[in-house]
């Protein structure tokens, strides 16, 4: 890897920046005198260096600022800190023979670290995730961050496990601990933006970002220029190697805009772990079909939550109003084809098209959710389904999401009914804590609810430890209730579905009302069925001959399918 500290020797140990806007460069470590690091050639800075795993290093410029190495494994002070040397060989790996899971078998537990009391709270709950039946469970992003708490989505040093969830040795074990239960464990990366706080690339490598392309969070990151995309590839293969994650979500790749890219890096990646699963996975808002019929095993399904959420809440506000319309008959395209928008105008984007065709795919090449971390924490109050819809509807959501082909993917206190707000926080100061909270309350001016001042007032302050403090996923009143529900579905999915993936094709899906869809699939020699009904009133139905594997919230389906009910069957 080239960028970032190569440990030679116990007590020896290579330095090398990429700083094309500097003619001198030097390293300082704490201790020992400064060195001079020496140009390398097409930007790079390098310098081999007496001192090994613990050393705490940095780099000054020639205007006497100090940084950080962008590609530390570690910090020490945060992420204006020192950086520090680690030695990847020292964890002893107690799984040593897991080589992964196949992905027909990932059943997704997406977790925020730090709401799960860091990687020592997490790794208690393991054991009882995998009783319950999940296969996988998907971290939030880890990269360093400014503060001691972020949602997760500020990372300014990606290689750099966040401090305050522990030690990287203590972010080994708890993948290690994860093996051990049979769960898989993917990683959810940043590649598109830099937060705010504590990114200094553009004071000695101004050329990382385009200067005439903007975003949301300053110049885009130009990819196009071999450090920079090696900078983000070596990132996916340090994660892969050095920590033995099973897989990485990508997010918001739309905002990185470079298909030759995405398409390089699954290529790197591949040929970089052959000899064990690795899955890769989107978040597209463009619907391309193309990254998923090559390069990538699947892809968040907004199309999913969207119109499951319009169907559960009523709610048709924001990009809602995408699904506001014929929402049944849109939930049974998404069951056949995965993505509803395949290249049609989206009135929340005034007409742009969106989207390409998705249903030559076969359904696992597709993530479904009812919640996860943005459409809970992106809403102002962080309210959950628990409180937006009837314990019955979210029920039988909860099956279809569960039974169906596609991939499922959980947030964490799904699984207990929580009631518990997961909300937008950092740990930011002074003026960037001020423009972060006011920025969050002018998002919603435009939202039913919150068009007063005095009611954007309410939204919690980002930057407020209860804020954090709220988001713990506490279980809800019902928690029992909920764990023996998905512990009966995912046994039936493991047992009866699973299997049978690698063979699935959709058959057709069709609405039976208007809040009601039948769907089937081909798995393996047999057909699975799916109904589901979250309108007031039964609708006509007539179940098919074969074996009913679950009803939910209805005791038989005899000639109708009733209201809040959810129904399995395979022949």
């Amino acid at each position: 890897m080239s960028w970032g500290p190569l440990l030679l020797a116990p007590d020896r140990t290579r330095f090398a920046l990429w700083a094309p806007a500097l003619d001198a460069l030097t390293l300082e470590i704490d201790g020992p005198p400064p060195l001079a690091m020496a140009p390398a050639g097409d930007g790079w800075f390098a310098v081999e260096a007496a001192c090994g795993a613990g050393a705490r290093y940095r780099f000054r410029l020639p205007d006497g600022a100090i940084v950080p190495d962008p590609a530390s494994r570690a910090q020490d002070g945060g992420v204006h800190g020192w950086s520090i040397v680690t030695d990847p060989a020292g964890y002893r790996w107690q799984a040593q023979e897991w080589r992964g899971r196949p992905w027909r078998e990932a059943v997704i537990h997406e977790v925020h670290v730090g709401a799960a009391g860091g990687y020592a709270g997490l790794a208690e709950m393991l054991p009882g995730l995998a009783a319950i039946g999940f296969t996988a469970i998907e971290l939030m992003p880890l990269a360093a961050f400014g503060g001691t708490r972020n949602w997760g989505y500020d990372g300014v040093l990606p290689y750099a496990p966040a401090a305050s969830y522990g030690t990287p040795d203590d972010l080994r074990a708890l993948i290690d601990a994860a093996h051990g239960q049979g769960l898989m464990v993917l990683l959810d990366v940043v590649y598109n933006h830099f937060g705010p706080d504590g990114n200094y690339l553009s004071a000695y490598a101004p050329d990382f970002f385009k200067a005439d392309v903007h975003t949301p969070w300053g110049g885009a990151i130009d990819f196009g220029r071999a450090p920079v995309a090696q900078f983000f590839i070596d990132n996916a293969l340090y994660w892969l190697r050095d920590f033995r994650f099973d897989g990485l979500r990508f997010d918001a790749v739309h905002a990185i805009a470079d298909n030759a890219f995405l398409d390089r890096m699954a290529a790197e990646i591949r040929a970089g772990v052959p000899d064990r699963h690795i899955h890769l996975v989107l978040e597209n808002e463009h619907n391309d079909a193309a990254r998923l019929e090559t390069s990538y095993d699947a892809q968040w399904n907004d199309d999913f939550h969207n119109v499951l959420h319009v169907l559960l809440t009523y709610e048709t506000h924001g990009y809602y109003k995408d699904f506001a319309e014929a929402p049944a008959e849109r939930l049974a395209r998404c069951l056949a084809e995965g993505f509803i928008y395949q290249g049609q105008g989206s009135p929340n984007q005034k007409g742009k098209p969106r989207g390409s065709p998705s249903g030559h795919l076969p359904p696992t090449r597709f993530v479904s959710f009812l919640q996860n971390h943005d459409q809970i924490g992106n809403r102002a109050l962080g309210e959950r389904l628990t409180l937006l819809t009837s314990r019955e509807r979210l029920r039988a959501a909860t099956g279809l999401l569960l039974l169906c082909p596609q991939i499922p993917l959980t947030f964490m206190g799904d699984e207990t009914g929580s009631e518990s707000p997961f909300l937008f926080f950092t740990d930011f100061h002074d003026e960037l804590a001020d423009a972060v909270r006011e920025g969050r309350r002018g998002e919603f001016a435009g939202h039913p609810g919150f068009a007063d001042e005095s009611a954007r007032d309410h939204i919690p302050d980002p930057n407020a430890r209860t804020t954090f403090d709220r988001s713990r996923a506490l279980p809800g009143p019902d928690a029992d209730a909920w764990r023996a529900l998905y512990t009966q579905l995912l046994v039936l999915r493991r047992e009866r579905i699973m299997p049978r993936l690698d063979d699935a094709a959709a058959l057709g899906a069709e609405a039976i009302g208007a809040k009601a869809v039948v769907a089937r699939w081909r798995i393996g020699a047999e057909q699975l069925t799916l109904a589901i009904n979250l309108g007031d009133d039964a609708v006509p139905f007539a179940a098919p001959e074969a074996t009913l594997l679950v009803a939910i919230g209805a005791e038989t389906i005899d000639g109708t399918l009733p209201s809040a009910s959810f129904a399995a069957w395979i022949a």
